[in-house]
């Protein structure tokens, strides 16, 4: 089920910073500039320890964090 994003967050950026996310989007091939910055902020959330979703899911449900599974 696709994620439901209500919220819209207005970010400016620099020529360079633009340049590097773009960069970013492409060496990954992600699909779109967006998909890029949530998977950037992903990894800067999980680089605090904080479960984080699936990089492989397909933009219209890419999230940026994700409920931990119980086993």
């Amino acid at each position: 089920m696709p994620i439901t994003r209500g919220e819209r967050l207005q970010v400016m950026l620099t020529n360079d910073e633009l340049e590097a996310v773009d960069d970013f989007r492409f060496q990954q091939r992600m699909p779109t500039r967006a998909a890029a910055v949530r998977e950037l902020f992903r990894l800067g959330v999980a680089s605090q320890g904080i479960v984080a979703a699936n990089p492989r899911q397909k933009s219209a449900a890419f999230g940026v964090l994700q409920k931990a599974q119980s086993h």
